[in-house]
């Protein structure tokens, strides 16, 4: 029997990573396009412009959707590629931050709560980086509720609530979503803090340094 093996034995049979040109991708880009857009929308005549608050709302509500339709398209056609795993939170992180500083610089929700949750966003991007060499924090349950609930804060406040007949009630409610969302952030924020020092001190990477002091000082 020969043992010589065809020229694609051994071979690696990883499939090579879709076209970054794909559907799933440019959603995500028009994703970033429309993040200018909606803040021009919102900002415009100072906030107080009816139909320009619709157009804005009209636009996160597009956005958001989009948001959905790429990621379940790239799993579902297996057009996951490196930029879209790049560009999609930093679309999502866009989007929201934008609606947030927005929405207070027109005094629909105090500063104090855009800087806390922008700081979370940002502090849990660099510790995603930090632990980056020790493995992977794949996003939680309880991040996905949370951005759930800052999506909807965030387009409750962009409507024009002013015209709304039963004012009180709607300001009420996207009160209670929005301090929902502020918890949920900050309590998430947490646990990722506590899932990192873990992944720090219990991952593979972290074993073997262990394990190298232990050989170098016997």
């Amino acid at each position: 029997m020969s043992n010589e093996r065809s020229p694609s034995a051994g071979a690696s049979t990883t499939a090579p990573e879709p076209s970054p040109w794909n559907l799933p991708n440019a959603l995500t880009v028009l994703r970033i396009l429309l993040v200018p857009v909606f803040v021009w929308l919102v900002l415009r005549y100072g906030g107080d412009d009816t139909i320009s608050r619709w157009w804005a709302w009209g636009v996160f509500a597009v956005a958001i959707i989009t948001d959905r339709i790429d990621g379940d398209l790239a799993r579902a056609r297996g057009l996951v590629t490196t930029f879209g795993k790049v560009a999609d939170p930093i679309a999502d992180k866009a989007l929201t931050g934008a609606g947030f500083i927005t929405l207070a610089m027109i005094d629909e929700i105090p500063w104090w709560i855009t800087i806390v949750i922008l700081a979370r966003e940002l502090g849990i991007t660099a510790l995603r980086f930090w632990v980056i060499r020790h493995g992977v924090m794949p996003a939680s349950r309880g991040g996905k509720i949370k951005t759930v609930l800052q999506g909807v804060a965030i387009g409750l406040f962009v409507m024009p609530l002013h015209t709304f007949p039963a004012e009180d009630f709607f300001r009420l409610l996207a009160g209670g979503v929005l301090l929902a969302a502020l918890i949920v952030t900050i309590a998430t924020g947490v646990d990722y803090v506590v899932k990192a020092l873990d992944l720090r001190t219990t991952s593979e990477r972290a074993r073997m340094k262990r394990d190298r002091k232990v050989n170098g000082g016997r």
